[in-house]
């Protein structure tokens, strides 16, 4: 372990935490304002218990992979000499937290409790971390060799791949191994409309996840003297492009125009201290509209009860962020420079190819050995675990 830095790290990269923190809180009225009024509380509980789950496994097996530290300490050890370590678990930490937050938004509704608790520590204890510690800690020579082959390392600031892409994938590998809610969609084709319960709680849960992801980007520079003014006006030109691309694409839905920031945010998140303004502002724009293009499809087209649409927000939209950064990072696009497309491609594909292989692994175990959805009676009741849905008319899925 490293020795206390500046106390203003300390207090720096805390604050950053409390931040990140408070998007859980942003995650919770999301999913409250669009899940069904008897699941609201289910949905309220299990956000909660999600993180604490993550935390446990974090502590005692993520971190340690993913960084090689523990804290097996004295507590004298690592209060003195220790200090800047424990905040920075405590941050990385949140961004940990956030794969189950994202995967529980697509098994919304006909998920078991204790199972997807079980599926939470893994993933928190063994998928993500190896993926972060090939991307942040420069695991298994993978980054050595990109920079070698490619001339730059794979570029993520602050986790576009590394947490939402992986944690939307997954989301898809476990909407799929769950099947559709009973009754979604009809042997005529028809689609079954589940209107969310509060569209202002909706719009809280995003006004909190925006504003928390100040802290998500900004704070990722994790020291005082990395701080960049570039990497907030980059977020917010990315928020602005994601918001107004999904007013336009998706026709003024509340549902829609409130998450097209959300994807903006997502998808600027890789290469935020590396583009200008304006190149972030088309990859946030891009996000919104491929957000809104995808969810329609996959609900209408392919149907993919993904309730949350977490593959497309966090699973696409997080994937084109890491492509995203090669593209306008590059200083022929006004960018700063130092990232490379190819390494950018191989990087993102990998981290899609482990979070794929993780998400089957994990809820294909687990509803082999217990089972992960709930039975006919409780998922018609709201019982057990639910969470959200979203709503259809016959011509076109919408969040309204």
């Amino acid at each position: 372990m490293e020795n206390l830095k500046n106390p203003a790290d300390v207090l720096f990269i805390l604050l950053g935490a409390i931040m990140i923190l408070a998007m859980h809180a942003g995650f919770a009225f999301l999913e409250l304002g669009t899940v069904r009024k008897k699941n609201q509380i289910n949905a309220l509980v299990k956000i909660l218990v999600d993180f604490s789950v993550s935390t446990l496994a974090y502590f005692f097996i993520g971190y340690a992979i993913a960084y090689g530290v523990n804290f097996f300490a004295g507590a004298e050890t690592l209060a003195l000499k220790n200090g800047y370590e424990l905040v920075k678990f405590f941050f990385l930490l949140t961004f940990a937290a956030a794969i189950p937050a994202i995967v529980s938004g697509g098994i919304a509704e006909r998920a078991r409790f204790y199972p997807q608790l079980a599926a939470t520590f893994l993933l928190v204890g063994f998928v993500y971390p190896l993926y972060e510690g090939i991307a942040w800690n420069h695991a298994f020579g993978i980054q050595a060799w990109l920079q070698s082959a490619f001339a730059e390392e794979f570029h993520d600031f602050a986790g576009s791949v590394v947490v939402h892409a992986v944690g939307g994938w997954v989301g898809l590998a476990a909407v799929l191994l769950l099947g559709a809610r009973r009754g979604r969609y009809h042997k005529d084709g028809g689609i079954s409309a589940h209107p969310p319960s509060s569209i202002p709680f909706l719009a809280l849960g995003a006004w909190v996840l925006t504003v928390g992801w100040f802290g998500f980007n900004v704070m990722s520079a994790q020291t005082l003297d990395k701080i960049s003014g570039l990497v907030a006006m980059n977020s917010l030109m990315a928020m602005v492009g994601g918001t107004l691309m999904a007013l336009v694409a998706g026709k003024n839905d509340p549902g829609f125009v409130h998450n097209g920031p959300l994807a903006g945010l997502v998808a600027v998140c890789a290469g935020s201290d590396l583009m200008h303004p304006l190149g972030a502002l088309v990859t946030g724009g891009v996000a919104g509209g491929l957000f809104v293009w995808m969810f329609t499809l996959t609900q209408n087209r392919w149907k993919i009860d993904d309730v949350l649409g977490v593959w497309p927000l966090h699973g696409l939209c997080g994937a084109w962020g890491g492509i995203a950064a090669g593209i306008f990072g590059a200083k022929s696009l006004g960018g700063i420079g130092g990232v490379s497309l190819v390494s950018q491609l191989i990087g993102t594909g990998l981290g899609i190819l482990i979070a794929l292989a993780g998400g089957f692994l994990i809820y294909g175990s687990i509803k082999k050995i217990v089972g992960i959805r709930l039975e006919p009676e409780a998922e018609f009741d709201g019982a057990d675990l639910s969470i959200h849905n979203i709503t259809s008319s016959p011509e076109r899925e919408t969040l309204w």
